[in-house]
């Protein structure tokens, strides 16, 4: 008898050994980066979603730059130092004189107790983003010229993870995870002292799941366009956390997964756009009022879905999260029912940029002088996944525009690789967003190495 059961008791702690491998067994990719991105991602891929009860986990533990080491240029471009020894840098803003600010930021503590929130702790220690916020704006001058920062100086501090920064002629934006504030800007001053005015709030509910809050003014500045990332990964705590009320007598409507239009003079909100999972990078294509985001897509169906992806935006438009991908596959995980209507308003995006490659910088090329395949086009900063096997992103990207104005058929062209190590175990830094210096060089944040990078034209140097 006592045989019997101990022949049951292994077969069952082998069957529950099987369980939890079956479960937590990485989903390993079929199809490459490039197969996912572009104008028309494979097809095959977009329907064959892969749930995941438990996440493929894959991140690259951050190793830092060793001595002499840097990331790698395209040909005919070079890259060095801009200014390092930072605390965190993530967004920036280039001001008329060409004095950039840098967000020295991160997100709030949150709750750490139990399994769950020991878990991502330590994931997010390994990812080089388990460290607090500085809650600053710090000012970068090259003062003699030499393409690297020689002040640094503390800008704007006592903030509440800043993001989104825009300048509308003697005002100063800055979007808090919770507020717009404005401060006055004086060209060349060093520090702002006075205390920002609050414009209005933003969403933060806890778990304020994604924190980022980036910032857009309109030609005339009588506008701000905010991007809020939804609060969830696919609306998993039901679609009414993504919500708020907006005006008194009405019902609330998505103000997560969303872009918010502000109007400057009243602090009024309402939405602009939905139905983007986490939309950071945000900017004009340059001559016109064309809105253009990157969005972080939703997790857990693989490691092959969903692309993340570059799309125009305009008033009223649609994205499908969390109910549809890329416009209009259906995700069988939702639990709240999509209104019936919705499916045939899901617009698609414009343009693929890979599964989990986490782009958050964008910048349009207008004012770059690294020469002429250079031109035309958008450059943006794929920050890299955590959960896809093998890892992708980790490093800058091209994306080329045609005369119509829209992303041409071509794929996205490398700018600067080298982030992650020849093993993809490891990452010596992570590239989080990108602008175009006065001088016409390509600026990179480098979030958990602490560094802005400079690309120029291999002749400027």
């Amino acid at each position: 008898m006592k045989k019997r059961w101990r022949i049951i008791l292994v077969l069952v702690v082998l069957g529950l050994v099987l369980l939890v491998w079956y479960l937590t067994r990485p989903d390993v990719a079929r199809f490459t980066t490039d197969q996912l991105s572009g104008r028309v991602p494979a097809e095959a891929a977009l329907n064959d979603p892969r749930p995941e009860t438990v996440p493929t986990v894959n991140i690259a533990k951050i190793s830092g730059w060793p001595d002499g080491e840097k990331p790698v240029a395209a040909p005919g471009l070079t890259v060095r130092r801009f200014a390092d020894d930072l605390d965190h840098p993530r967004s920036m803003l280039v001001l008329p004189n060409g004095d950039v600010l840098v967000a020295e930021t991160n997100k709030a503590p949150s709750d750490t107790s139990g399994i769950t929130g020991w878990i991502m702790s330590r994931l997010m220690a390994k990812a080089g983003a388990g460290v607090p916020s500085a809650n600053r704006i710090t000012l970068l001058r090259d003062v003699d010229g030499d393409g690297a920062a020689d002040l640094k100086l503390p800008y704007i501090t006592g903030l509440n993870s800043p993001f989104g920064m825009a300048l509308v002629g003697d005002t100063l934006y800055v979007a808090n995870t919770d507020a717009i504030l404005a401060f006055p800007y004086v060209a060349g001053e060093t520090k702002v002292t006075a205390k920002g005015r609050r414009v209005v709030g933003l969403p933060a509910k806890a778990p304020n799941y994604h924190w980022t809050k980036n910032l857009l003014a309109s030609s005339d500045g009588s506008k701000l366009y905010v991007t809020v990332g939804s609060n969830s990964n696919y609306g998993e705590g039901g679609v009414e956390n993504e919500k708020c009320i907006w005006e008194k007598g009405f019902p609330p409507v998505f103000c997560r997964a969303a872009v918010l239009e502000v109007d400057v003079a009243t602090g009024k909100w309402r939405p602009y756009a939905s139905g983007m999972r986490n939309p950071v990078g945000i900017a004009w294509l340059p001559g016109t009022d064309n809105m253009w985001v990157v969005v972080n897509e939703r997790d857990q169906l693989g490691s092959d879905l969903v692309p993340d992806y570059l799309t125009d935006v305009v008033e009223g438009d649609f994205y499908g999260w969390p109910w549809y991908y890329w416009g209009g596959y259906f995700d069988k995980r939702i639990s709240d029912e999509a209104p019936s209507d919705m499916r045939q308003y899901t617009k698609r995006p414009a343009y693929g940029l890979g599964s989990h490659v986490a782009p958050l910088g964008l910048t349009f090329a207008q004012g770059a002088r690294l020469g002429d395949r250079w031109t035309n086009g958008a450059f943006i900063a794929l920050h890299g996944s955590w959960n896809r096997e093998p890892a992708a992103g980790y490093k800058v990207v091209f994306v080329k525009f045609g005369a119509n104005g829209r992303p041409a058929e071509a794929k996205p062209v490398d700018v600067l690789t080298g982030f992650l190590g020849d093993k993809g175990g490891e990452a010596h830094g992570r590239p989080t967003d990108v602008k175009i210096a006065k001088d016409g060089s390509l600026l990179v944040t480098d979030d958990v190495s602490n560094i802005v990078w400079r690309v120029s034209a291999a002749a400027a140097k």
